[in-house]
């Protein structure tokens, strides 16, 4: 017999034996990966676009109080320079001044998922969508935030969902004669 004749089936029976190894294999922390990662910084950015300039629809401005707004200048200087750590220790003491400024909690919020924190990022989010006006561009940030989470650990489904939230902060300002 030919040695040439046995070749189909030793290569039938090799990948056999590949495919039996593969498959017993136990899932591996690779596996449990989220479906699919994002950056941090893209998904902030997507956050900080999404508000838009609130042109022509209600937008809820509060009045701040002036050690927190030095807080929140110190936290954007910190994040810029890459302190991560450092920001979120500025917004953290701003928001032991004013802990119900849903601005405050969103910009926290933002701050965690640059340090990889979704599941603070998504409570400080949620809290500041209830706590806040529900409406224009902040609004949008909060909505956005959750999207972005949810896109990043696999949860297209919430993300839609997420996203149709957002789309319903835009809302007309009054009319001015």
């Amino acid at each position: 017999m030919s040695p040439a004749r046995f070749l189909p089936r030793f290569a039938a029976l090799a990948g056999a034996f590949v495919l039996a190894a593969c498959a017993s294999q136990s899932p591996t922390a690779a596996d449990a990966a989220p479906v699919a990662t994002i950056p941090p910084q893209t998904m902030v950015q997507a956050i900080r676009a999404a508000a838009g300039d609130g042109d022509g629809e209600l937008a809820v401005q509060p009045l701040r109080d002036p050690m927190v707004e030095d807080l929140r200048e110190r936290a954007v200087a910190l994040e810029g320079q890459g302190d991560l750590d450092g920001a979120a220790a500025a917004l953290d003491q701003a928001l032991e001044i004013v802990d119900g400024d849903p601005a405050l909690l969103q910009e926290r919020a933002e701050v965690a998922i640059l340090q990889n924190d979704f599941t603070r990022a998504t409570a400080l989010a949620e809290r500041a969508y209830a706590l806040g006006a529900q409406v224009g561009p902040l609004c949008r940030r909060h909505w956005i935030t959750l999207e972005q989470v949810r896109l990043s650990t696999g949860d297209a489904a919430g993300a839609v969902q997420a996203r149709g939230q957002a789309d319903g902060c835009r809302v007309a300002g009054p009319a001015r004669y």
